[in-house]
């Protein structure tokens, strides 16, 4: 039997302690009009559940919260591999149905940990903070510009040791949270240091910081973590934003029917003089450019030739070359007026679900027939 798209996640039941409870709502109803919390702690503590659970109280004071997420590897409203921006108006009751959303702005580090590039990384987080200060907060036209600011929610990685606690420490450093959320678990040694840890400064009076602990504990009040099968997750929101190729109606609700689908669908033809290729974190010869790209997935930029660090507005499928005619046949649910912007492909580590790769007759790249242009 084959199997289901949309069903295989394995999310346990959500929890909400009362402890998180009282920390979101202390934060919502606190003397800052507009919170920026900033959530962290280690792996599978709960920073994303607690997280959307924080957007889904401030939504009930506020019309819309921005969503900064900053863990490549478990994803939120967006795919894995990019980093973004986005601002949502409606309150999710179910907490665990994942939800793509289309960020107000993201970028494709095309990776699932910030190891390789951590430097890259904090210039794109730093950007998107940056936006979301131009544009919330910085332009409002009343005096008392805080209270009609739009709240902001920071999730975090969960690699809280070494780099990656350095990099937590820049993030603080060059944001200005009002509220620090730290969630911490039992064993000790795997949390973050009690208090301010990412300021030498004493003077930390504007920043309220918060501990919890994770939701779930046995008897002994030892934490018990839930194990996420972060790969399958990440496979699951690939292919769901890939079955936005099609229209809703549609009957796709298997992988088999899925990969089908794709096979058949017309790509779009982008000629290979209109784009810049680039690859991220590692280099490939010139001769082997465009073969590397073939059966992968892209990020389409737009800006390469304006823009330092170009926008992402989607992620693509390279089914085919032809350099002989000199173009790229590319899937992707983004609208063709947008695609039409894409001057810049970004290759990066995120792969083609191996589920719908290993369906029989769905791995041959397209011919030049039955495609979509793009002048």
């Amino acid at each position: 039997m084959a199997a289901a798209i949309e069903t295989e996640s394995p999310s346990p039941k959500i929890y909400i302690p009362e402890e998180w409870s009282n920390a979101a709502e202390a934060i919502a109803c606190s003397l800052v009009a507009s919170p920026i919390a900033f959530v962290c702690g280690p792996k599978n503590s709960g920073k994303t559940t607690f997280s959307r659970h924080l957007v889904n109280v401030l939504l009930q004071r506020h019309k819309k919260v921005a969503y900064l997420d900053t863990d490549v590897g478990q994803t939120e409203f967006t795919l894995p591999g990019l980093l973004s921006l986005t601002v949502i108006d409606k309150i999710t009751p179910d907490l665990t149905i994942p939800c793509l959303k289309t960020p107000e702005r993201c970028f494709f580090f095309g990776d699932i940990s910030s190891k390789r590039d951590p430097t890259t990384y904090l210039a794109y987080i730093s950007a998107l903070y940056d936006h979301y200060l131009k544009e919330y907060r910085s332009n409002s036209k009343t005096e008392n510009q805080d209270s009609t600011a739009m709240p902001l929610v920071i999730n975090t990685p969960g690699w809280v040791k070494g780099i990656g606690y350095e990099i937590l420490v820049n993030m603080l450093n060059y944001m200005s949270p009002t509220h620090v959320l730290k969630i911490r678990i039992s064993a000790e040694k795997k949390n973050l240091p009690a208090g301010a840890f990412w300021s030498n400064d004493e003077n930390t009076d504007n920043v309220t910081v918060i501990e919890i602990s994770a939701a779930l504990q046995d008897y002994l009040k030892r934490s018990v973590l839930v194990q996420k099968d972060a790969r399958l997750l990440r496979d699951l929101r690939v292919m769901a934003y890939f079955r936005q190729c099609f229209p809703s109606d549609k009957t796709i609700s298997t992988i088999k029917e899925l990969a089908h689908a794709l096979a058949a669908h017309p790509p779009y033809e982008v000629p290979i003089s209109s784009i810049k290729i680039k690859h991220l974190h590692c280099q490939v010869p010139e001769t082997e450019t465009f073969y590397s790209l073939n059966v992968t997935i892209v990020g389409l930029g737009v800006g390469s030739f304006s823009e330092q660090l170009p926008q992402c507005v989607g992620l693509g499928i390279v089914r085919g070359i032809d350099t002989f005619r000199g173009v790229i046949y590319v899937i992707t649910p983004v609208p063709q007026q947008i695609l039409e912007d894409v001057d810049l492909l970004l290759q990066g580590f995120i792969q083609i679900p191996t589920s719908l790769l290993q369906v029989q007759g769905c791995v041959s790249p397209y011919m030049s027939a039955n495609v979509i242009s793009i002048n």
